[in-house]
């Protein structure tokens, strides 16, 4: 179990915006897909979700944006569980530029756990509890230079 994740990827082409740096949107994916790559890490994968019939949606997102990122940059997404209710999950994240460990943005989602077929809001399972180790307090920075990986496919490769 990984209390604090490192989700890696390359600022692509089609995020870029009108005005040369990724748009607010692939910032939201890119706090998805770390969100689903440190989920998968601690066992709990899309597909073990669908096996089990319920998962998590989203409730809300709040972002802070810092500076702007552009085409090419590494990102690195610093992310951690923060708590866990009956039928919700806030999860917070920090997003940084790779090459000098620019603080991009600050997020945070409200994560609902929910009942695929219904829709309807259900307890979370303990199982999915005890996989995840809960990071109440805010982890250190990414110190410039530093860029620790979640997992070894998490890092972008050079073609």
């Amino acid at each position: 179990m990984t209390a604090v994740f490192y989700h890696h990827r390359l600022v692509q082409p089609e995020e870029i915006d009108a005005l040369g740096h990724a748009n607010n949107v692939a910032y939201v994916q890119w706090l998805q897909d770390a969100a689903v790559a440190h989920s998968t890490a601690c066992g709990w994968s899309p597909d073990r979700h669908l096996a089990l019939g319920a998962g998590w949606v989203v409730r809300s997102h709040n972002i802070e944006y810092l500076a702007p990122a552009r085409l090419g940059d590494e990102v690195v997404v610093q992310t951690w569980v923060a708590d866990f209710k009956k039928v919700t999950s806030r999860r917070k994240y920090r997003i940084y530029r790779g090459r000098d460990g620019e603080l991009l943005a600050r997020a945070e989602t409200l994560w609902a756990f929910v009942n695929y077929k219904t829709g309807q809001p259900t307890r979370i399972p303990p199982e999915i509890i005890a996989a995840f180790t809960i990071c109440p307090e805010e982890p250190p920075p990414l110190e410039r230079g530093a860029c620790p990986v979640g997992s070894e496919t998490d890092r972008p490769q050079a073609e």
